[in-house]
């Protein structure tokens, strides 16, 4: 098993390629997850903290749709998880390229 911090990064930094391509957010780590978690040092980790914030806001995404009706609270949702979407990322990014492996915050666990 090889170290392979910036390999890392990118899987962290994969979650952006919605902004270029409308999708993918989800699909592209967990590829790599896959396929890199037995041969890079810590991806296990990483990929698992990915994809389980990937899910989780798609489950808030879902909850978001009938609050549209409520006072619009659900377009108000939508913009603070699309922000949150971008933000959390670059900020694990960071923290991964410093050697810690960073958590993502309000996410269920789906995968452990």
């Amino acid at each position: 098993m090889r170290e392979d911090n910036q390999l890392l990064v990118i899987t962290h930094l994969s979650q952006l390629v919605t902004l270029a391509t409308g999708f993918g957010s989800l699909l592209v780590p967990l590829i790599i997850w896959i396929t890199q978690k037995d041969k890079v040092y810590q991806m296990d980790a990483h990929g698992k903290n990915i994809l389980n914030f990937q899910l989780s806001l798609i489950v808030y995404f879902i909850i978001c749709i009938p609050l549209i009706l409520l006072l619009g609270l659900g377009l108000l949702g939508f913009i603070v998880l699309g922000i949150i979407s971008i933000i959390f990322p670059i900020i694990n990014a960071i923290k991964t390229s410093n050697g810690e492996i960073p958590t993502y915050p309000l996410s269920f666990t789906f995968i452990s």
